[in-house]
């Protein structure tokens, strides 16, 4: 398993775009992705998931993969946080 933390910098937090964003990139891996914020869990693939969590700029976030992919996947959420500006 492998975990990575990051701080949210967007104005606008992570909002419908970016989420669409990030569970398009996390849906092509194998691996199961969470998005941690203030002690929830939420799977990555799973839009409703992320955007229930409501996080904001500044937020402290975590992304947690497992399975047999994980560091690609993990590596491709990173850019695609990194191309939108959220970090």
């Amino acid at each position: 398993m492998l975990s990575r933390e990051y701080k949210i910098v967007d104005e606008t937090g992570i909002h419908a775009r970016p989420a669409t964003l990030l569970v398009q990139a996390a849906s092509k891996f194998e691996s199961n992705i969470e998005l941690e914020y203030n002690g929830r869990k939420v799977n990555l693939k799973s839009i409703m998931g992320v955007m229930s969590l409501g996080v904001g700029k500044d937020a402290e976030v975590s992304i947690h993969a497992d399975g047999a992919d994980e560091e690609v996947a993990i590596n491709s959420v990173e850019e695609t946080l990194k191309k939108e500006g959220l970090i």
